[in-house]
């Protein structure tokens, strides 16, 4: 049986016209191009349409135009035309066949049959054959992408974006990542460098991380070379820290020769936190903090904002516990200390006891050998005063504190604060550059233009130099403290670069950061994060502190080891918590509990705060986190010996070594190693195992097996396999 619509197809005719055939010859039955004729039927048809068709051809080879045109006329007048005759049917033929089928009619008459069916099926549109043809050659082009050895990736990057430069389909990458790496991402979701470098590892690309165009213009400021001609010696820039009452304010104000009370009633600069004094040609910058928790602010967003710190201590108070915050804070942000002990005209006063305990605690006075200046100073007398003066000065010339004053200005922003007439006003310490009238400032997420200058003692001015504390208006926002900021020529990238800010700190806001703790302290080491564990101690007795910090530094070895930053008696405050958040360390607390404030900090902070009761609950914690700190020992166990007896090549597979477990066994997880001679000639891993056609997991001793080694086919008769796998077994401290 032959469908109208298929045989119609074969013989390069329209349905309509093969159905009126068919109703001449006697097909009554056919009305539509669905319906079927028999094998005989169809035969009988295209015989004689071919027949006739030759006859009529073999008459006259080209056809009579003025006949064509006469039937045509015919038909219009009359209708239908009935073949009368055999140059009347082939004119009503090619009256209705399609020109472009009139020459594929002629050559199926001459006998070509086969190949006129071919062409008829493909013929039209010709315009398609070329795009059917030039298909692959698009494709190819593809291909070489993914042969490169090096590519540039520019972060931040996406999946969609490394898909690209690796010539890796996304899908692919996105199912690596969660399969090996446990993330699940999607194509527009941003990776971090190292995940980047890493899938660049695993496909076998090296991969070059390049920060965007918009960072590399936001930190040319900081990363260029500034040349020794230019530089000029500036001021230090000195902070005040200590306990509370011990004189701090009171110091730093007989220094400047100022009353802070009666200068800041009505004045703008009364938060500005920076003073200048200039005495005898030399100036000194002292940064008035509020505390500990705007020092460690500052220093958690990488702001290095002080050259040297004034630890002030009572002289008949001694050391007490914020004394000891302020010496580990100091230490935390590596700045050099000088010791005022203040006081001293106070008869109570104990100036040697105070210099042991400050020995005790790693601060030798030059007197007693030591490398720190310890200078006695009196509010009440003016005394040491200018020695300790004198003092800064000295240690800023062994800092050989330089800078460049021909530049675009760049410093830290200390606070800021909104004024009702002036709108937002921000504290600035210039560092670097000098910034001027007009300049446009880049801080944080904010930018503007500098609309006035004041200094320290709220004159306005036009300009401001290398460690010069200022105030400023015409920012769009207020910015954070410890905020670096730029001056920058082109206020449209400063847009640019402030909202694309906004738009990262947002995405690490809803993200969250993670400190260390002992829970996922594994996970960190093995992302090479992670070298040392910090620690804050708190206890409730001196002694105990003294023991829990001994016996934690006594577990360390010169892999691992535990590093206490700050210990001290009493409950954990916010300070801690502060601390423990800019230094990414762990709150360890025995018999003490963190305050209200200090646990709801902790919580937003995600710090990791322990409490413990027992000494060894605390020390064994510590010493497990530090042996998985420890690379684990590998020992390989060879688990047998396999004989290839026979190779079979298989196309598109490659060949299948047909073996026989000779002693031991053979798992399909194991490593293998191909001794041939004696010598070791690949090893890798196993791809298939198996006994018959059967996939197998193990074969012992005594049964045969066919394997197929991953990556390798240079297997030979009376080769050797020997399975094997390496255990991991962890390591302890002792």
């Amino acid at each position: 049986m032959v469908r109208i619509n298929k045989l119609a197809k074969d013989l390069g005719f329209k349905n309509s016209f093969l159905i009126e055939k068919c109703q001449e010859y006697g097909f009554v039955h056919i009305k539509h191009h669905a319906n079927a004729l028999t094998d005989e039927q169809a035969g009988l048809l295209r015989s004689k349409l071919v027949d006739r068709a030759a006859q009529s051809v073999s008459i006259k080879e080209k056809p009579d135009t003025s006949q064509v045109k006469k039937v045509s006329t015919e038909k219009k007048s009359s209708g239908p035309a009935k073949v009368v005759s055999k140059d009347a049917e082939a004119s009503a033929v090619r009256r209705r066949i399609p020109l472009w089928k009139q020459k594929a009619r002629e050559d199926l008459i001459k006998g070509r049959w086969k190949e006129i069916t071919k062409v008829s099926q493909q013929k039209r549109p010709r315009r398609f054959e070329k795009r059917t043809k030039e298909a692959p050659k698009e494709v190819k082009v593809v291909a070489p992408k993914e042969k490169e050895s090096k590519v540039t990736v520019e972060l931040p990057a996406t999946v969609k974006d490394v898909s690209a430069a690796l010539g890796v389909k996304a899908g692919d990458i996105i199912s690596k990542l969660l399969i090996g790496h446990g993330l699940c991402a999607t194509i527009n979701q941003g990776l971090d460098g190292e995940i980047v470098e890493m899938l660049g590892i695993e496909y076998g690309v090296e991969i070059e991380l390049k920060q965007a165009k918009e960072d590399e213009d936001e930190f040319s400021l900081e990363e260029a070379v500034d040349k020794d001609e230019d530089l000029k010696e500036r001021a230090p820039i000195v902070t005040f820290l200590g306990h509370v009452d011990h004189g701090k304010t009171s110091l730093l104000d007989s220094i400047r020769k100022t009353d802070i009370v009666s200068f800041e009633a009505g004045g703008i600069t009364q938060h500005i936190g920076a003073y200048r004094v200039e005495t005898k040609g030399k100036s000194v910058v002292f940064l008035d903090t509020p505390g500990h928790e705007a020092f460690t602010a500052m220093r958690a967003r990488g702001a290095n904002v002080t050259d040297l710190v004034v630890l002030v201590v009572a002289a008949d108070d001694g050391v007490m516990p914020q004394t000891e915050e302020a010496i580990n804070h100091a230490r935390a942000a590596n700045v050099p200390i000088v010791v005022a002990l203040n006081k001293v005209d106070k008869p109570e006063a104990n100036i040697m006891k105070v210099k042991q305990q400050l020995a005790s605690l790693d601060l030798n006075p030059e007197d007693w050998g030591g490398k720190v200046q310890m200078i006695e100073t009196s509010v009440v007398t003016k005394q040491g005063l200018d020695t300790l003066y004198d003092g800064l000065l000295l240690e800023a010339e062994i800092l050989e504190l330089k800078a460049v004053a021909k530049k675009p200005a760049r410093g830290i922003v200390l606070e800021a604060h909104v004024h009702e007439g002036r709108g937002v006003i921000a504290n600035l310490l210039v560092r670097e550059g000098t910034l001027k009238h007009g300049d446009i400032v880049l801080c944080g997420q904010t930018y503007g233009r500098v609309r006035a200058i004041y200094n320290d003692h709220g004159k306005e001015i036009k300009e401001a130099g290398p460690s010069t504390p200022v105030a400023i208006s015409g920012l769009s926002t207020c910015p954070e403290a410890g905020d670096k900021f730029y001056s920058i020529k082109d206020i449209q990238k400063a847009r640019e670069i402030a909202s694309k800010r906004e738009r990262k700190i947002r995405e690490v806001t809803l993200s969250g950061r993670q400190h260390v703790t002992l829970d996922n302290l594994y996970k960190k080491i093995e992302e090479g994060q992670v070298k040392e564990i910090k620690v804050i101690l708190k206890a409730d007795f001196k002694g105990s502190v003294e023991v829990i910090k001994k016996s934690l530094e006594e577990i360390s070895t010169k892999e691992v080891r535990t590093r206490v930053l700050h210990s001290g008696v009493g409950g954990i405050t916010e300070t801690d918590i502060l601390l423990a958040d800019a230094s990414d360390a762990v709150v360890i607390g025995f018999h003490v509990v963190p305050e209200d404030k200090a646990k709801t900090l902790a919580e937003s902070c995600g710090v990791d705060v322990r409490l413990y009761k027992i000494i060894y609950d605390a020390t064994n914690d510590i010493k497990a986190a530090l042996e998985g700190m420890l690379e684990p020992d590998k020992i390989e166990n060879t688990l047998g010996s396999v004989e290839v007896r026979k190779v079979f090549k298989v196309s598109k597979v490659g060949n299948i070594a047909g073996c026989y477990v000779k002693s031991g066994k053979i798992l399909r997880s194991s490593l293998v190693r191909l001794i041939r001679d004696s010598v070791v000639l690949y090893d890798g891993k196993i791809a298939t195992l198996r006994v018959v056609k059967d996939d197998a997991k193990e074969v012992r001793a005594g049964f045969e097996c066919g394997i197929r080694i991953a990556g390798y086919d240079d297997i030979k008769v009376d080769d050797i396999i020997e399975p094997y796998e390496i255990q991991h077994i962890a390591r302890t401290l002792k």
